[in-house]
């Protein structure tokens, strides 16, 4: 649990459904938070008591997730959206088992999956489990962007 920091002005835009609600200020941030929660259960990920909040670039995340990797998984997609700049990840891993924590990597310009493949585990042929373990959010794993926040498995 903790802070995670995002790029606020990128990733993937998501729009409040309820439009009459971006005119006040606590509507338009419920609003947020409810295209949020729909966002991260359109994925699938199974987070138990899912509640999202949003306020001036900060989203606060809660609920209950049955591993390291769906809670990371779920940091990830809330803070690369666009106007998220910090995830406060309340989410509590209810695994019996300890799993280790990936490591968080802010792409860089000129990154490409096997670079960094490369970087973090001297194989650049070990790309592919890079881009499984950033699945939904990854379609492609050409489709990277700089600012972008990826979770690299310990090897």
């Amino acid at each position: 649990m903790g802070l995670f920091s995002f790029l606020k002005d990128k990733g993937e835009k998501v729009e409040a459904e309820d439009t009459a609600a971006a005119h006040a200020d606590m509507k338009a941030r419920a609003a947020k938070s409810r295209a949020l929660v729909k966002m991260v259960q359109d994925l699938g990920f199974d987070v138990d008591g899912l509640k999202v909040g949003f306020d001036d670039g900060v989203v606060t995340v809660e609920g209950e997730v049955p591993s390291q990797e769906v809670r990371e998984k779920v940091i990830l997609v809330l803070g690369n959206t666009q106007g998220v700049a910090t995830v406060d990840d309340r989410l509590a891993v209810v695994a019996s088992e300890p799993a280790a924590e990936a490591t968080m990597y802010t792409v860089k310009g000129g990154d490409s999956l096997s670079k960094i493949a490369k970087e973090f585990y001297g194989d650049a042929m070990r790309y592919p489990e890079i881009f499984e373990a950033n699945k939904p959010m990854l379609k492609d794993p050409d489709k990277i962007y700089p600012g972008q926040v990826l979770r690299i498995p310990a090897s």
